[in-house]
């Protein structure tokens, strides 16, 4: 889950990175009311989870709490690559004297942590890898060690931190990494990490994902949620711990297992070719357990997308076999009634397959098709989702 940038802060003030004060505002009245609670000039700011605020007119410097109300004026509303503005953050002014970049993100290619530095902040970090990739320290930091004092000091020095200011930055990616393993992050960025005019290294920008797998460690991540940005349909299928991905085309997808179902969209986008170009509306992994209840929830799921014009269950029976499976597709077509108005074709393999294919095919519901293979189905499945 990406935080919007108001949350990072705050998570970073837990943890005692040195941050700026901030006041969240929703309307241009409530950012000129923060403007004259935090005095002097302040900074309006757009809180979307995209990048590119600042040259998409996100970002406002605001004198006075006039101005500060026509800049939240200016901002709430707009869209920055497609994200829709709701809420501005109203932060206090820096006198900037220098711009750095530090992060620190999983690795998951070397099954590690990496961290990249920069003496060059402010720039979008992947126009710099780009363009100049000897400025970007990048150093592997061990998971069980983490970045130790030691370690800060050793990033330091590869990103080219002069002796005065290596110590210092070195104290403040201690503590980002103190963010990271406390709240079970897979991302923890700053860009522009700065120094003052006074000479104090400050967070000014900060972006943190969090991993939802370590949810059940962090009750408290459940308020950072932003459940009205969510999509619906993929809100929907969270409450039935469905795994669940709204994907840009007419073929709604369900199978046992992502490699299986990863292997259906290909298969599917493949097929769809030949059909006007139709392409796979999701990804929905069911699991082990195909139950009428979980095969209804899946089916409700994928049914309730607008854009899709057929199903293609595609399931391999293994500990679940193809019996509870068809009996599950069954059922769960009961249970959705008129609510199911688009054909599936249904391609069964594995445990008990011939059986599972009996029960389907003596149910005989008008809008199941039975495939006897993947390409076969996924054909089937484009062919109906272009007629």
């Amino acid at each position: 889950m990406d935080l919007y940038e108001y949350q990072a802060r705050d998570l970073f003030e837990k943890y005692e990175v040195p941050v700026l004060a901030g006041i969240i505002a929703d309307t241009p009245e409530e950012a000129k009311a923060a403007a004259e609670k935090l005095g002097g000039v302040v900074v309006v700011k757009a809180q979307v989870k995209t990048g590119g605020r600042g040259k998409a007119g996100g970002v406002k410097v605001a004198k006075t709490p006039d101005e500060a109300f026509e800049a939240a004026q200016a901002i709430l509303g707009l869209d920055i690559k497609g994200h829709v503005v709701k809420r501005v953050m109203v932060a206090a002014g820096a006198r900037i004297a220098k711009e750095f970049y530090f992060s620190v993100l999983l690795d998951r290619a070397n099954r590690s942590y990496l961290s990249l530095s920069s003496v060059e902040g402010g720039m979008e970090i992947e126009e710099l890898a780009v363009e100049r990739p000897e400025a970007l320290a990048r150093i592997e930091v061990d998971p069980i060690e983490g970045i130790t004092p030691e370690k800060a000091l050793e990033i330091a020095k590869a990103a080219k931190f002069d002796d005065e200011l290596a110590p210092k930055v070195a104290d403040v990616f201690v503590k980002l990494f103190n963010v990271y393993k406390g709240e079970d992050a897979t991302l923890v960025e700053v860009n522009p990490l700065i120094q003052s005019e006074d000479g104090d290294i400050i967070a000014l920008d900060g972006k943190v994902s969090i991993d939802e797998n370590a949810g059940f460690r962090h009750p408290d991540h459940e308020a950072l949620e932003d459940k009205d940005a969510a999509d619906p349909l993929e809100a929907k299928a969270k409450q039935h711990d469905l795994n669940y991905v709204k994907l840009d085309g007419q073929v709604g997808i369900i199978g046992n297992g992502a490699g299986l179902v990863m292997s259906t969209l290909d298969v599917v986008a493949y097929a769809g070719e030949k059909h006007n170009g139709v392409k796979p509306a999701n990804f929905l992994d069911i699991g082990g357990g195909a139950s009428a209840t979980v095969m209804a929830a899946g089916l409700d799921v994928i049914l309730g997308d607008e854009q899709v014009k057929s199903v293609f269950v595609n399931v391999f029976g293994g500990i679940t076999s193809c019996v509870a499976v068809a009996e599950g597709i069954v059922k769960a077509l009961e249970i959705l009634g008129d609510t199911a108005t688009k054909p599936l074709v249904v391609r069964l393999d594995g445990n008990q397959v011939e059986e599972g294919r009996e029960i389907l095919a003596a149910a005989n519901h008008p809008l199941v098709t039975l495939a006897a293979g993947m390409d076969e189905g996924a054909d089937k499945a484009a062919e109906l989702a272009n007629a």
